[in-house]
């Protein structure tokens, strides 16, 4: 399916924003972007929302839009928090969902995979978020799944940079491979715990996720 130029636009503009072209409370032209990229400003109007879903900018009313840099510890504290509702979501779908649903969370794990063997990180990143929404949902608790799914977006630009740190995609496929695993026994403790690991940066994902948050560029 062909992607929406939107959707192109916001994923640069991440790129942009993350190895320092963009720095920390610059302001973002519409009429610039749009000549930078050749559109019009809508699809650019649409991308910065986008990014503002997700944190990375802040729309404020009649003065503009301006990139915004989460600190490390707000960036760890809003971890912690989807780690702790991806766990609590593992632990309610390994006793809720269906074999059907199991062989479609399947299916779309087998994708995330073709795609790690592709070397092709945004259609890993697209299918694992896939991957994981289609968990939040197989909760049963829709609350608990609108919360993910916001939290989700907030964080996609992050997780995103974290695929593409070295060995983190094979190592992600085997974290899900082990988590699929656990669900269809139906053990419920074991899939949170390893979800919640799946998750959760510390280490040397703690790093690149911090490296990756760089200055402006002189």
């Amino acid at each position: 399916m062909e992607r929406k130029r939107a959707d192109i636009i916001a994923d640069e503009l991440e790129g942009l924003i993350f190895d320092g072209t963009f720095g920390d409370g610059q302001r973002l032209d519409e009429v610039q972007l749009s000549e930078r990229f050749d559109v019009s400003r809508t699809p650019v109007r649409e991308a910065l929302q986008r990014l503002s879903q997700s944190g990375l900018v802040d729309q404020l009313p009649r003065r503009g839009v301006f990139v915004r840099q989460p600190g490390p510890i707000e960036l760890i504290e809003m971890f912690e928090v989807m780690a702790e509702l991806e766990a609590t979501s593992a632990r309610l779908a390994a006793s809720r969902m269906s074999d059907e649903a199991l062989s479609e969370l399947r299916a779309i794990n087998a994708r995330c995979d073709a795609a790690v063997e592709a070397q092709d990180t945004d259609g890993n990143y697209r299918e694992n978020e896939q991957f994981h929404a289609f968990l939040y949902q197989q909760s049963g608790n829709r609350f608990l799944e609108q919360e993910c799914l916001r939290l989700q977006r907030r964080l996609q630009p992050f997780r995103r940079a974290q695929l593409r740190a070295r060995g983190r995609l094979r190592q992600s496929k085997v974290e899900h491979a082990q988590i699929v695993a656990a669900l269809h026994d139906g053990d419920g403790d074991t899939a949170a715990n390893l979800i919640r690991a799946h998750v959760a940066v510390q280490g040397e994902k703690f790093y690149h996720l911090i490296s990756s948050l760089k200055p402006a560029a002189e």
